[in-house]
C-alpha cells in the first residue's frame, strides 16, 4: 500500500512539473530531461509512468477536462438558473487556472496543436456543448433575448472565453484572468440579456471576480 501511495505521489509530481513547464515554455520547447529536472525524479521513474511526452500531455488534458466537467456538474446541481450556472462555471474554470498549473497547461496544450487522442474529447467541444445547453435553457427561462441563436452565441462566447485567456497568458499575470472574465461577461450580458434582468447578472459577474481575487 505504501509503495502504491509513493507511486501515485511520484506520478502527481511528474505531472505537475510537466504542466508548469508546458505552461511556461510550451509543449515543443519542453524536453523530457527538463521535466525530470523540474520534478527531481529519475528518468526511470518518469518512464515507469509515462512512455513519451505525448502521454504526459494527454494525461494533463484529461485532468483539465475532468476538473472542468466537475465544475459544470456541481453548478448543475445547485438550483441556479441556466445563465447563472454558466457564468459560475466559467469563473470556476478560471479559478482552477489561477490556483494550479495543470488547468493552465491544459489550455495551452489544446491551443498548441497537440493531438487529442480518443476517448478524450477536445476541451473546446465540451465547453461548446455546455454553453449551448445553458443558453438554450436561459432562452426558455427568458434570461436571454428570444431571437438569440443559442449555438452561434455559444460559439462566440467560447471563442471570447478562450481568447481572453490565451491573450492574457501572454500579456498579463494569471491573477488578472478573473478581471478579464468579468469584463467579458459584462459585454456578453449587455448583448444577450433583456434590460430588466441585466442587473442581477452584471452584479453576479462582479461578485464572482471579487471572490476569486480575495482568495
Amino acid at each position: 500500500m505504501a509503495r502504491q501511495l509513493r507511486a501515485e505521489q511520484t506520478r502527481t509530481t511528474i505531472l505537475t512539473a510537466a504542466a508548469e513547464l508546458f505552461d511556461r515554455h510550451g509543449y515543443e520547447s519542453t524536453s523530457l530531461s527538463d521535466i525530470v529536472e523540474q520534478a527531481q525524479v529519475t528518468k526511470g521513474a518518469l518512464y515507469f509512468h509515462f512512455a513519451a511526452k505525448e502521454d504526459l500531455a494527454q494525461a494533463i488534458m484529461e485532468l483539465q477536462s475532468r476538473a472542468s466537467r466537475q465544475v459544470a456538474t456541481e453548478m448543475d446541481g445547485r438550483g441556479y438558473t441556466s445563465l447563472e450556472s454558466l457564468i459560475r462555471t466559467t469563473f470556476g474554470i478560471v479559478r482552477l487556472s489561477v490556483e494550479g498549473p495543470i488547468p493552465r497547461a491544459g489550455l495551452r496544450l489544446a491551443t498548441g496543436g497537440v493531438v487529442i487522442r480518443p476517448p478524450l474529447r477536445h476541451p473546446y467541444t465540451e465547453l461548446l456543448d455546455i454553453t449551448t445547453r445553458k443558453l438554450l435553457g436561459a432562452a426558455k427561462e427568458s434570461d436571454i433575448h428570444p431571437d438569440v441563436d443559442a449555438e452561434a452565441a455559444a460559439h462566440s462566447l467560447v471563442c471570447f472565453f478562450v481568447g481572453t485567456r490565451v491573450v492574457g497568458r501572454s500579456l498579463e499575470p494569471v491573477a488578472r484572468q478573473p478581471r478579464r472574465l468579468a469584463e467579458m461577461w459584462h459585454i456578453m450580458i449587455r448583448g444577450l440579456v433583456p434590460v430588466p434582468r441585466r442587473a442581477r447578472y452584471l452584479t453576479l459577474a462582479t461578485q464572482l471576480e471579487r471572490e476569486i481575487r480575495a482568495v
